[in-house]
């Protein structure tokens, strides 16, 4: 019943008027940029998406945040529920199964989703902001119509790039693959994959030839049913029930058609996509800011101690109108990424920038939230723990902090001297 309402509200939004669609997104677009309006300022489709999702995470989502968490597991149905309410193609084109909306419709999805819980953010965000991404951007005409329609409608996707000896340093990987006639060999592993418990697509990057360095680097469609397998499941401590594992690929045959974009092109891939990627990552860190913040502050207005309510102290009222700014901060910085990436305009240093600081935010929110719980916020029956553990991970995934701010010096640097 509730999937029918989420995606019977979702298609009304962007059924409700009788001008052709991608009409009505340019138009609405050219208005807001034209009358100079907020970066807070959304499209009626934007509005309608993001109450829909906070909805859908109330309902849908959160009876099963502790069960999820406690059993390190994601609920197939929730899984289930994402495609069904069309969130899991969400700028995937309509006559392919998606819901056909902006890149910060799904920035909106992924930080909503994150108040309620950040595991269930990162499966939606990996899924659409980098998956879907590279199938529509470098996919041929070919394979985004044999494969945007199933990740749209119940195949989950993952991104392969990470390796034991290649984490920050992405290129280093040595996952090789070696042409067979119409095909293509891939062996090798990868860690730290996240959604590839349940995925059944997988981009995988491999070099063709290691003596060609970063330039040998390919990406490659797997799919599961090719012999890839999970070699170990992690055990966290956030985002437990986000699938995060080791995959070992023995003489797995891909064929030559699965090559996405160009032999030795993956790097441009792998770039590029990260960039708007942490711009999802972003909108996931500051979501969880929100949620901790949310959950906590009409306790600090109903607990009392010697006679007055603790949010009406002058110290506390400091700390959380200090996290307030942090968070929209956070945001403004995160949907300035958003709307600079729609544009088509430069937007690394600020995805850079709206990256680093949002997982900042949320360390401190969540922290904060805790110890404004006092012993409440240290047990697992409020939810303010759980943000705590999961905000650590915005630092590493995606490009570390330090990785952020090395991106951002080049850039500077660049600009300066």
């Amino acid at each position: 019943m509730m999937r029918s309402v989420l995606s019977t509200a979702i298609r009304s939004a962007k059924t409700a008027s009788c001008m052709p669609k991608t009409q009505l997104r340019s138009l609405s677009s050219t208005a807001m940029r034209a009358h100079g309006q907020s970066l807070l300022t959304l499209s009626e489709d934007e509005e309608m998406m993001r109450d829909v999702v906070s909805r859908f995470a109330r309902e849908v989502v959160q009876p099963k945040v502790s069960e999820m968490d406690e059993t390190e597991k994601m609920d197939p149905q929730v899984i289930r529920s994402l495609f069904d309410a069309g969130l899991m193609g969400i700028e995937t084109p309509a006559d392919l199964g998606g819901s056909e909306a902006s890149f910060l419709s799904a920035i909106l999805v992924i930080e909503e989703l994150a108040k309620v819980d950040p595991s269930v953010s990162v499966l939606c965000d990996v899924h659409n902001t980098l998956v879907n991404t590279v199938f529509r951007t470098y996919g041929s005409q070919e394979i985004q119509q044999k494969y945007l329609p199933q990740l749209s409608a119940d195949k989950l996707g993952c991104f392969c790039l990470s390796e034991a000896a290649s984490g920050s340093d992405a290129f280093a990987l040595q996952t090789r693959a070696v042409e067979d006639g119409d095909y293509y060999v891939l062996n090798g592993s990868k860690m730290w994959i996240t959604n590839s418990a349940e995925a059944d697509v997988f981009l995988v990057f491999a070099t063709v030839d290691p003596s060609l360095g970063y330039r040998g680097i390919t990406c490659f469609v797997v799919e599961r049913e090719m012999g890839i397998k999970i070699a170990k499941k992690e055990k966290k401590l956030g985002i437990r029930a986000s699938s995060t594992c080791q995959l070992s690929l023995d003489d797995v045959r891909v064929p030559r058609s699965n090559i996405l974009g160009e032999v030795g092109k993956g790097y441009k891939i792998a770039i590029e996509i990260l960039n708007e990627g942490r711009i999802g990552i972003a909108a996931q860190m500051l979501g969880l800011a929100q949620g901790a913040f949310d959950n906590a502050l009409p306790y600090l207005f109903e607990r009392k101690q010697f006679g007055s309510r603790i949010g009406d102290f002058q110290g506390m009222q400091h700390q959380y109108a200090q996290i307030a700014v942090d968070i929209e901060a956070a945001r403004l910085l995160t949907y300035n990424a958003a709307r600079l990436k729609e544009e088509g305009k430069p937007f690394v240093k600020q995805a850079a920038m709206a990256k680093l600081y949002a997982s900042q935010v949320a360390e401190r929110a969540s922290s904060r939230a805790v110890e404004w719980m006092g012993g409440l916020g240290f047990t697992r029956e409020l939810p303010l723990e759980k943000f705590y553990r999961d905000c650590k991970i915005g630092a590493i995934y995606e490009g570390t902090s330090n990785i952020q701010l090395q991106t951002i010096a080049k850039i500077l640097t660049k600009e300066y001297q």
